[in-house]
């Protein structure tokens, strides 16, 4: 076998049509786009969300809601988590600890969350607290410092 021997097998390609090439073609005439209407003119493009003339869903259903501008979005970490990290030696709780920890991600803001038990002391530095995180902190021996 040679380059110049290949060859596509048989019946898996097939010629163009040639549409619009007079009435001997057989796709002459409207060329295959029907009679009159919006799809038979050149230029026609269908617009987004196009249902036919029936009304789009997007109109038929009612506008809702508003995005608050002011709103802070944290990321959550539970005490559970920080007693995690302080059975694996870790005293200081910081930003680079939990990232490293993987609880949280390059930009978050953190809020740490009263969820759990911490039994360990520890410096914790976060962007919030809850109140019941604050005290459990506190309570163990620990500090809790906002950033």
């Amino acid at each position: 076998m040679k380059l110049h021997n290949l060859q596509p097998a048989a019946g898996s390609t097939h010629s163009r049509r040639r549409i619009g090439r007079g009435p001997g073609s057989g796709l002459g005439g409207t060329s295959t786009r029907g009679h009159k209407g919006a799809k038979a003119r050149s230029g026609y493009k269908r617009k987004i969300g196009f249902e036919g003339g029936q009304m789009p869903l997007q109109r038929r259903l009612p506008k809702f809601g508003f995005k608050n501008i002011n709103h802070v979005e944290y990321r959550p970490v539970n005490l559970s988590a920080l007693q995690a990290l302080a059975d694996g030696g870790v005293t200081t709780i910081n930003f680079e600890a939990m990232e490293k920890a993987g609880l949280v991600r390059k930009g978050d803001l953190v809020k740490v969350l009263g969820n759990g038990a911490l039994t360990a002391k520890v410096e914790v530095e976060a962007n919030a607290f809850s109140k019941s995180a604050e005290a459990a902190i506190t309570a163990a021996g620990g500090t809790a410092t906002k950033k």
